[in-house]
């Protein structure tokens, strides 16, 4: 099978048919054998019994419906799983998203060699509260991932080698940050592509500003895991041992001023009576902290399953 598309939805139940039909003169036109795989992410309307009605109507239509609301990754991840096509092409419900790209998409995987290729939609038709968030959002995806040629890492239009969505694991709300997934398991070819972007035809935006104090964490944490989540003493250790070296170092101070001031006989107080020795003791009370915690992290890494789970490209 040349393509499965990929679209998780959320009460969509107007956009679903024309959607659909788009999808379906695409591939014919073009040749291509194909599968559509959608994902009703617990919709509360009547998406699932369009999507049942869409089924008896064409053998190519495949679906999955969860019992409540789970979040876009979860979805995407189910839909990763059923697709058996030779490159994977995701992209929204709402038909904001062209599948008039699809072909092009297609032959940057197939024809140029890569591995994932983004939609970008450099030319937008959201309001100006969405679409400043987002240029920040992604300058600062591309400063801590690396990947400098991608402007929009949260396009819902992207197309990937079938290898790739079997060997990342989409969970939490990592959706934003496939092409870095995929970057950390190894597949590094990652392109671009300028992709039209429409204003929504029905229904509202699922869009909310605590989606970006939520992509943030996600980012730290993803950044985290990649550098130290098989390591994490490298991270507690050090942080923990110069925090503890600096606090050492402090009380040393206060002590020798005290004594120096002794021996010079001039006025002098307690070392107790002295806010830096608290903050001296407090510094190296946080950095055996630290230092523990990145020893029970390593007991932690060391018993997980996934302490030797290494991508392998190719063997003989």
């Amino acid at each position: 099978m040349d393509i499965s598309v990929v679209i998780p939805l959320y009460n969509e139940e107007e956009s679903i048919p024309e959607l659909l039909d788009w999808i379906e003169r695409v591939m014919r036109q073009h040749g291509f054998s194909h599968e559509v795989i959608f994902v009703d992410d617990g919709s509360t309307d009547g998406s699932w019994g369009v999507i049942e009605r869409l089924s008896r109507q064409s053998e190519n239509v495949k679906a999955v419906k969860f019992r409540r609301n789970y979040g876009k990754s979860p979805a995407l991840y189910t839909g990763f799983l059923k697709a058996e096509g030779d490159v994977v092409i995701t992209m929204d419900a709402d038909l904001q998203d062209s599948p008039d790209e699809i072909p092009g998409l297609y032959d940057m995987i197939v024809k140029d060699g890569y591995d994932l290729v983004s939609g970008w939609k450099k030319k937008r038709y959201d309001p100006l509260s969405k679409t400043i968030p987002t240029k920040l959002f992604n300058a600062t995806a591309r400063k801590v991932s690396g990947i400098r040629n991608l402007h929009d890492f949260n396009c819902g239009l992207k197309a990937y080698r079938k290898d790739v969505v079997k060997h990342i694991e989409v969970y939490g709300e990592m959706h934003r940050y496939i092409p870095y997934l995929a970057k950390n398991a190894g597949f590094t070819k990652i392109g671009e592509k300028v992709v039209h972007h429409q204003a929504r035809k029905y229904g509202k935006t699922k869009f909310g500003l605590d989606r970006f104090v939520n992509g943030y964490l996600d980012l730290i944490t993803l950044w985290f895991l990649s550098k130290f989540g098989v390591k994490p003493m490298h991270f507690f250790g050090l942080l923990g041992t110069l925090m503890f070296i600096i606090g050492f170092i402090a009380v040393i101070v206060v002590g020798a001023s005290k004594l120096w001031a002794m021996h010079h006989g001039m006025p002098y107080r307690l070392v107790t009576d002295s806010p830096y020795f608290y903050l001296a003791l407090t510094t190296m009370l946080l950095g055996t902290q630290f230092f523990l915690t990145g020893f029970v992290g390593e007991l932690i890494a060391r018993s997980s399953a996934e302490r030797n789970n290494y991508q392998i490209e190719k063997e003989i």
